[in-house]
């Protein structure tokens, strides 16, 4: 299986080394530091592996199931420790798509799972948001694009990079169009608990049988750097597979981040940590929302949940361009152009990162280019 690089990873390889000051699209809350969590490690942890399962501490998998709100429907045999979503997307796409089977998906959405069937030759079908529509998830074209040959549906709720969120209803539509045909259906919930408009909608892995919920400390905690996530699901055979394939990949967790997790999961720390991380993000994006509406050359569909949204950019402006001198001096902002989702009109803009980003200087550089773009 060769794996391309896709454009989104490409750009933030072409851009390691830019040191931007100012930045207007980072998708992880202010992250905490180690200091935080000292007090509450054993300094006599074997750093070797977790000594208790190779699924993950048991008391992380737990806490997993009930941060979810999946106590008394999910156990946590029902859940893997990974190295991130990104690897708990990946073991479950590798371990159930085979070449000629299909994979359906959305677009814009977290490409993972394009990239992925295109490597191993799988019959790749994409279902479009529409701007127009206020980028909601067309259900009556979801259903077209499934058939009998479908193996797996991917999605991300809410969705990754327009912040939209799936309701429970919807939710259970999707479920059923799955059912039709017994595909898999997995929802990447990456940015779930950072919800804007309403509650949090429940986990597909307890609303269907064949559902697969994954998720990580990685956006909403601000904890990406700990590459800790999970899988879980009902369907043992599917949780053995995975843990089989993670075996000849990165093999165990580290035992660091397990504990570090479990730490950040438990309801004194993660009820303070999340209403520290709306608060923050709720503000950042009234500031952005505000700014956007205030710029003729801007106009976008406000997030749901989640950091990031897209903004479309006016006629004109291609957004790769304007990603590049932005970051250039004497601009040396960073922002994503929209070339990352298929979108070239649209800029990905974020709310993330806390004081650090210094969002306020970026806004106003932008504001800048904007309004000197020739």
């Amino acid at each position: 299986m060769k794996v391309k690089i896709h454009t989104l990873f490409q750009y933030l390889l072409d851009t390691t080394d830019a040191q931007p000051e100012a930045i207007i699209g980072f998708s992880a809350s202010r992250a905490p530091r180690l200091g935080d969590f000292l007090a509450e490690l054993d300094p006599d942890l074997p750093l070797d592996w977790n000594r208790q399962s190779f699924r993950g501490l048991p008391a992380l998998r737990a806490a997993v199931i009930r941060q979810a709100g999946l106590d008394g429907v999910c156990t946590p045999d029902d859940v893997l420790i990974t190295a991130g979503t990104a690897e708990a997307n990946y073991l479950a796409i590798r371990q159930l798509v085979q070449a000629g089977d299909a994979i359906v998906t959305e677009t814009p959405g977290w490409p993972q799972a394009a990239v992925l069937a295109q490597a191993i030759g799988a019959n790749l079908r994409l279902v479009e948001r529409h701007e127009d529509q206020g980028w909601r998830l067309p259900l009556d074209a979801l259903d077209a694009a499934v058939t009998d040959r479908t193996r797996l549906i991917f999605l991300s709720n809410p969705n990754n990079p327009t912040g939209q969120v799936l309701t429970a209803q919807e939710l259970a539509q999707i479920a059923a169009i799955a059912a039709r045909v017994g595909a898999w259906l997995l929802v990447d919930e990456v940015y779930a608990g950072l919800e804007w408009d309403g509650v949090r909608a429940p986990p597909i892995a307890g609303i269907y049988g064949r559902g697969i919920t994954t998720g990580s400390i990685s956006k909403a905690l601000g904890l990406q750097g700990l590459r800790t996530g999970w899988m879980i699901c009902r369907d043992p055979g599917l949780i053995g597979d995975a843990m089989v394939l993670r075996e000849n990949s990165s093999e165990i967790m580290n035992i660091l981040g397990e504990v570090i997790a479990e730490l950040a999961l438990r309801p004194d720390r993660l009820g303070p940590a999340l209403n520290r991380a709306r608060r923050e993000g709720r503000a950042n994006l009234d500031r952005l929302d505000a700014f956007v509406a205030s710029q003729p050359k801007l106009r976008w569909v406000r997030p749901q949940a989640g950091l990031i949204g897209l903004a479309r950019l006016a006629d004109g402006i291609g957004a790769a361009e304007f990603a590049r001198r932005l970051l250039a001096p004497p601009y040396r902002t960073f922002l994503l152009p929209g070339t990352a989702y298929d979108r070239p009109a649209h800029i990905r803009l974020g709310v993330g990162g806390g004081e650090e980003v210094d969002l306020e200087t970026g806004l106003s550089r932008m504001a800048h280019l904007l309004a000197t773009w020739d």
